[in-house]
């Protein structure tokens, strides 16, 4: 009988360390290029999701934006860590997205922890936002999502690639992704006609 409360004891232990040192989000606008689970897995490699083994099945959506305006971002953390948010954009290839956030890291017992990572501030061509929906206390209840509008360059492209990477702190290194999550979505851009375009974009191939 002792024997199986302490087995017990130490599964709960287990599954609340995992809890601990794994965050998991789910990309609910604009809608992703992946069909998630209610985790929002598979999410850990980048630059847009999938694992080791499993690159995820494509939802085909695209969504249609205006350049030169806002585009509504929500996602839903499905578990807690502290840590933000950054949003880039790639106009041909997902290639064009930017390396994760490079993480400021320390040791412990089980090995190199994160610690911080940079926020670019203001952001550059081609990450949108940085250091978006910064948090470090754990809900009590029900986490409600994170949502803000971002301004997208005035361009043209048939199927850019949109990023959500969330960066983790106090995380263990994970293989693949490292120290962050990673969702995307595919977009249709067409440039307002009322607005010069925006310069230092690549061209639409």
């Amino acid at each position: 009988m002792k024997y199986g409360i302490r087995i017990a004891l130490v599964l709960t232990i287990l599954a609340l360390a995992a809890q601990t040192t794994s965050a998991h989000f789910k990309l609910l606008e604009p809608g992703s290029w992946l069909i998630e689970d209610n985790r929002g897995d598979p999410q850990k490699a980048g630059p847009c999701g999938g694992t080791n083994t499993d690159w995820g099945k494509p939802t085909y959506m695209v969504t249609k934006a205006v350049g030169g305006q806002k585009l509504h971002i929500k996602v839903q953390e499905t578990v807690y860590h502290p840590g933000h948010y950054r949003v880039a954009l790639a106009v041909n290839s997902p290639t064009e997205l930017p390396a994760d956030p490079q993480v400021t890291t320390k040791e412990s017992d089980r090995g190199p922890q994160s610690v911080s990572a940079v926020i670019q501030s203001p952001p550059q061509i081609p990450i949108l936002a940085d250091g978006l929906f910064v948090h470090s206390t754990r809900p009590t209840g029900t986490m409600e999502p994170f949502e803000t509008d971002i301004q997208l360059p005035n361009i043209n492209c048939k199927k850019c690639t949109l990023q959500i990477v969330q960066f983790m702190a106090e995380h263990g290194f994970n293989n693949p992704g490292g120290y962050s999550y990673h969702h995307c979505a595919d977009l249709q851009i067409t440039a307002d006609k009322s607005k010069p375009l925006d310069t230092g974009w690549p061209a639409e191939r």
